[in-house]
């Protein structure tokens, strides 16, 4: 069983600190996204959109720029340490948010949009790399699991902050607000975060060095076959999201409900962060990601078959998302931990191609899969099935058929 370690680091916050600042920073992102859930339909109408499904691409085009940037901050972060690129990353977030409130038409929304989410990539890469930087193995997967419920209260709570700011404001109030939040973070960060990369851990900045680092990440066998099931995985949640606000408006009619039913998967999830956090140093990584994925599968043929029989009355299509929700829960901080064991001081490349995987491929695989929808939740479950069953695939033939089997750093 791994122990904590610093690993050279100088100093490091208490464990609750850590864990609150990690999930914030990696919150930056799913406020992104989730506040503006409810706002779509305004901004559709606002700019006379041509299409009900091309409001997704407010969606899109953030995670986009969000999985896309993180390529870039990875070898920064390893060169020039976590605190300095960090606050590059949060100035920018700041002013994107600005930008997107004095977009002139749809297009200049969408490039700001695109241009938030790569500004927010830096947040998620850091918060990994830290994380990484002084913990390892079950430990590093139960500190991320505890991230990641803590980090489930903003898909809780943003939806309800979106609806509530606009009973007082238009759309525009809603990036006023995340400007306001990157403003919050960066104080909180310049005053509490030391640095967690010593100097003499840091790797060289050029073409060479970048690709080298890169090749050495995809060329591990974890790493390569985890991150690729990441991005699979997470195009599920993608689709999910990006067409909720007319699954649950145009399928079920839901009106102001909307926000409540949106949380019930992030309380889903966050239930399964705090089961993993509190049984992977008992039962390790991979038996607990494993049975959770071939359980996940097994959820959206179910729920896929009985779409086909004809419209899924409410209550049983919600009680089967919260159980896909539930058991996607078990697999992101096991397979941060899995993918990020090996690497050592190539942390930061390695949480940055992590990130492109579980956000550009999820978007683009994601976006595809919300943009067939209908008005009837068929196509989006089939891609379900799809995307889930790749993504068990790609982790058993990256562990040699062996599921369930813990290994020597596990």
């Amino acid at each position: 069983m791994s122990q904590p370690t610093t690993e050279g680091t100088p100093g490091r916050l208490p464990l609750p600190e850590f864990v609150a600042l990690a999930a914030m920073l990696m919150a930056l992102n799913a406020l992104a996204i989730d506040i503006m859930l409810p706002a779509l339909p305004l901004i559709s109408e606002d700019y006379a959109l041509a299409s009900p499904n091309d409001q997704q691409l407010v969606v899109i085009c953030y995670l986009l720029g969000f999985g896309a940037s993180q390529l870039v901050y990875g070898p920064l972060t390893d060169r020039y340490g976590r605190r300095p690129v960090l606050f590059l990353s949060l100035i920018c977030y700041a002013i994107a948010g600005v930008a997107c409130v004095l977009a002139p038409s749809f297009e200049w929304l969408l490039a700001a949009r695109a241009f938030q989410g790569a500004s927010a990539g830096g947040s998620r890469v850091i918060a990994v790399s830290a994380a990484r930087d002084q913990y390892s193995g079950r430990t590093m997967a139960r500190v991320m699991s505890l991230v990641m419920m803590v980090f489930m209260s903003a898909p809780i709570l943003a939806p309800w902050f979106g609806q509530m700011l606009m009973q007082v404001m238009d759309w525009r109030g809603i990036f006023w607000s995340l400007a306001a939040f990157g403003v919050v973070m960066f104080v909180w960060v310049l005053l509490r975060l030391p640095e967690t990369l010593p100097a003499d851990r840091r790797s060289p900045l050029n073409p060479a060095s970048v690709f080298g680092n890169y090749r050495k990440v995809a060329s591990t066998r974890e790493t390569l076959g985890y991150t690729f099931a990441s991005g699979l995985m997470f195009s599920a949640m993608m689709s999910y999201i990006s067409s909720s606000e007319q699954i649950y408006h145009d399928v079920y009619d839901t009106g102001d409900w909307f926000p409540l039913w949106f949380a019930g998967a992030a309380f889903a999830m966050s239930a399964s962060n705090l089961i993993n956090s509190r049984l992977v140093e008992r039962l390790g990584m991979r038996r607990l990601a494993h049975a959770a994925l071939i359980g996940l599968v097994a959820v959206c043929l179910v729920h896929f078959l009985i779409a086909l029989q004809g419209p899924v009355p409410f209550p049983l299509f919600y009680s089967l998302i919260l159980l896909e929700f539930f058991l996607m829960g078990f697999q992101g901080p096991n397979y941060n931990a899995i993918a990020m064991e090996p690497l050592g001081r190539l942390a930061g490349s390695g949480a940055a191609l992590m990130g492109f995987a579980s956000s550009f491929v999820s978007a683009i695989i994601g976006g595809l899969i919300a943009r067939t929808f209908d008005g009837s939740l068929t196509p989006i479950l089939f891609g379900h099935v799809i995307v889930t069953s790749l993504a068990l695939a790609a982790v058993a033939l990256t562990e040699r058929g062996r599921l369930m089997t813990s290994q020597a750093r596990d």
